[in-house]
């Protein structure tokens, strides 16, 4: 038997012509099924990865929801996206020649449990790169992929193994400017901190002004925005 109780019982009124019944959607008065819109695609960055593992993590944190529901690599992914160098900032060499790390770059290094620093000689700038030791990996699994008799693999080498070394931050959080860092990069007083993604690098104050003018002044000459 049919229900027959008044239709204000409905949260919707009921197309009894229609077998099985339907709510008629408010929105589409007159048709008798509602209206199923295929999902939009987009190419635009708000469809990639990165962008979407963002919205993934901070929709786990207005839900309270651990990251250890998330499988593994997928875990390992958003929590890449979240805790990047960014910014810059420059501070003073103390007298002993150490430095403090800023502490938004000592907040990602833990995030990330790096223990150990991976500095190298920056391939363009006049900059010491600074990272985890996966860093030095990733440049480790492109030589692989090459002939290691290859100009390119040895090339790759002279940079990375030869113009690296391994440091560490004090209990303080500060890093000791040697002259590996001083000769580099001309630094001697202060040290500009600037954050690039999955590491950051130290730059001589006024060469960081100068180098970021000019990448802006070339982009600008383009007209470029992204």
């Amino acid at each position: 038997m049919f229900d027959t109780a008044p239709a204000s019982k409905w949260a919707y009124p009921i197309d009894a012509h229609m077998v099985p019944c339907y709510p008629k959607c408010a929105l589409h008065q007159g048709n008798h099924l509602p209206i199923h819109r295929k999902a939009k695609t987009s190419s635009s960055p708000e469809a990639s990865e990165g962008f979407l593992l963002i919205r993934l993590a901070k929709l786990c944190l207005i839900l309270g929801v651990s990251g250890v529901f998330l499988s593994g690599s997928l875990r390992e992914r958003m929590f890449r996206v979240m805790s990047r160098f960014l910014s810059n900032a420059t501070n003073r060499i103390d007298a002993k020649g150490r430095v403090s790390v800023p502490s938004a770059f000592r907040s990602v290094l833990a995030q990330r449990n790096v223990q150990e620093l991976y500095c190298f000689q920056d391939f363009v700038f006049p900059a010491i790169s600074v990272g985890g030791p996966d860093l030095l990996e990733r440049f480790e699994r492109q030589i692989a992929a090459e002939d290691p008799f290859s100009p390119d693999a040895n090339e790759m080498s002279l940079l990375i193994h030869g113009g690296g070394v391994f440091m560490k931050l004090d209990a303080e959080g500060r890093l000791m400017v040697t002259d590996f860092i001083r000769g580099f990069t001309g630094i001697s007083d202060e040290v500009t901190f600037v954050g690039r993604a999955d590491h950051f690098q130290l730059w001589q104050p006024q060469a960081f002004v100068a180098a970021q003018a000019q990448a802006r002044g070339e982009r600008k000459l383009a007209g470029k925005r992204s």
